[in-house]
Parts: C-alpha cells; sequence; structure tokens
C-alpha cells in the first residue's frame, strides 16, 4: 500500500511541477500580449481588443494551474507571524491537518461549483461579450482541473498529516 501511495504522491507532484512551468509560460504569455496591444496602442494608433482578452484569460489559468503546487510547496500565505508565537503542538496541528483539511473543503467545492459553470457554458454555447466573443467553456473548464490537482494534493498532506500524528514517517517521494 505504501508503495502505491508514493506512486501518487510523485505522480501528483510531477502533474503540479508541470502545470506551475506552464503557469510560468502564461505570464511570459501575458507579457508578449500586453506588449503588443500597447505597441499596436500607441506606436502604431491601431487598437485592439485582443490582447487584453487573452492576457485575462491566462491570468485566471495561470493562477488555478499553478495554486496546487503553491500548497505542495506549502508556500500559501499563512498567519505566520501569529502562528509562530503558539505552541509548536498547535503549529503541528495548524500546518499538517488544519491547512490541509480546510484546503481539501474549499477545493472540493471550486472544481464542484467550477464544472457546473463550464457545464452551463457549454450546453448554452456562452460567449464574452468583448468584441472577440470568444467562446467561455475553455476558459472555465480548466478551473475545475486545476481545483482537482488542488484537491489531490491537500488529501496527500491530509493524510501525511495524520500518519505524523500518529508517529510514523512519511514515505520518499512523497509531497
Amino acid at each position: 500500500m505504501r508503495i502505491e501511495e508514493s506512486r501518487v504522491a510523485a505522480a501528483v507532484g510531477r502533474i503540479s511541477g508541470v502545470l506551475l512551468a506552464a503557469s510560468g509560460v502564461m505570464i511570459l504569455m501575458m507579457a508578449l500580449a500586453a506588449t503588443y496591444g500597447v505597441a499596436r496602442r500607441y506606436l502604431f494608433r491601431s487598437p485592439e481588443p485582443y490582447s487584453y482578452e487573452i492576457s485575462m484569460m491566462l491570468l485566471l489559468w495561470c493562477f488555478v494551474l499553478s495554486v496546487a503546487a503553491v500548497q505542495r510547496q506549502q508556500r500559501h500565505l499563512r498567519g505566520d507571524f501569529i502562528l509562530n508565537r503558539m505552541p509548536r503542538s498547535i503549529r503541528f496541528f495548524v500546518n499538517a491537518l488544519l491547512s490541509p483539511l480546510l484546503a481539501l473543503l474549499s477545493s472540493a467545492v471550486l472544481a464542484w461549483k467550477g464544472w457546473e459553470a463550464a457545464m452551463f457554458s457549454l450546453r448554452i454555447g456562452e460567449r464574452s461579450n468583448s468584441a472577440w466573443s470568444e467562446p467561455l467553456f475553455p476558459v472555465k473548464a480548466l478551473i475545475p482541473a486545476g481545483y482537482g490537482i488542488l484537491f489531490l494534493v491537500a488529501l496527500i498532506q491530509f493524510f501525511q498529516g495524520i500518519r505524523a500524528l500518529a508517529g510514523k514517517p512519511a514515505g520518499r517521494g512523497e509531497s
């Protein structure tokens, strides 16, 4: 059983790492799109609406696809200034159990409701109100995917916290 747990944790870790790298590429693409939009508007006096739309889509995708890797690295904002003043047992409880549990609950709701919103957009053929009028299903479909990966990361961390609470060491390769 431990070997399968390690493999699942390693696979989720690889997926979240790839999505984090993709988010970095999206930041570069946003910068290029914004530069293109500014150049068209101010240098050539020919404004175009697409660069803004592309940047907004990439910003959303960048966030939802990177959030799992950030959770995996335990780099989310926490109340460290308060938590560091607490006894070690409380810090352990918050970091190993409470934070992953809250991430589990919130990511489950966000993935579920994101999926519903994406399917609704697909069903009605929802399109943007912009000049480009792009279909919104592909934009919305990545939201539940990103939060689904976050759910898996939080689930692994929660089980690791329970294992640590029981005094069993975490396996190699787990996130």
